[in-house]
């Protein structure tokens, strides 16, 4: 059931703002970003945060959980565009049109910041500073949508199910203090790999099963494991280290 309650979490007191992974804000900023908030949404794992097609749809910062942007066709297969992980700005591309051009689903319980709808503008007027951050997320997140056409267009199999593996892991271990020593978080299904990756579901399924036999990684009880990530960045052709950079929060 969908939970929404008023804004108790003071964007100065977010868990997510310690982090190494995120920049730091000045006073007048936190005030300007708290202006705007309006309220915290929870939602359980399959819920539809935006529809496609859908009108005059809020802003939001995932908090906690992960989700997935995705678009469908007329009869029904589904194209996963990315994945959602807590400090996600999400609904940027939404307020450029008239409509959301895709939908946004929850994989996970999901904790939400919702801002007003014209949060995008009164943060360029009132702040250039956080309007580049604005910027600066867009930006970033096309760049996460080129590797997954990169991966669709050009990959292997093997090669496609080693770079979102390696990605994800590096996104989400930079939310934890161990680094992901002990694993990290891994709700998706063969079926969202598959919709991702542009596979079939067989495929994908003897693709992941063929590395974990190779001793690269480990999936069990929900969590992934890198095993020899070394190997795998090499199986990917991964340009870097996969580890996501400093990035700003609204």
């Amino acid at each position: 059931m969908t939970s929404e309650t008023p804004a108790t979490l003071l964007c100065s007191e977010c868990p997510l703002r310690p982090l190494a992974l995120f920049q730091a804000h000045e006073p007048a900023e936190l005030e300007l970003v708290q202006s705007l908030k309006r309220r915290d949404l929870y939602l359980p794992p399959g819920r539809a945060l935006i529809q496609e097609g859908q009108v005059d749809a809020p802003l939001y910062t995932l908090q906690k959980g992960w989700a997935f942007r995705f678009k469908t066709l007329s009869d029904g297969r589904r194209q996963i565009l990315s994945f959602l992980l807590a400090g996600d700005f999400i609904g940027v591309q939404q307020k450029m049109g008239d409509a959301a051009a895709h939908g946004v689903e929850t994989l996970t319980d999901a904790a939400f910041c919702v801002f007003q709808r014209d949060s995008l503008w009164e943060i360029h007027r009132r702040s250039p500073t956080m309007g580049f951050n604005v910027t600066w997320l867009t930006a970033h997140e096309e760049s996460l949508v080129d590797d997954t056409l990169l991966s669709v267009g050009r990959r292997s199999a093997e090669e496609r199910i080693a770079m979102l593996l390696i990605l994800l892991f590096k996104r989400a271990a930079a939310l934890q203090a161990d680094a992901g020593a002990q694993g990290v978080p891994f709700p998706l299904t063969q079926q969202h790999v598959a919709d991702a990756l542009g596979l079939s579901l067989v495929h994908t399924n003897k693709t992941l099963r063929k590395l974990e036999r190779r001793g690269l990684h480990q999936i069990r009880e929900g969590r992934l494991y890198m095993r020899d990530v070394r190997a795998l960045a090499r199986l990917a052709d991964l340009y870097g280290d996969g580890r996501p950079p400093v990035r700003p929060l609204v």
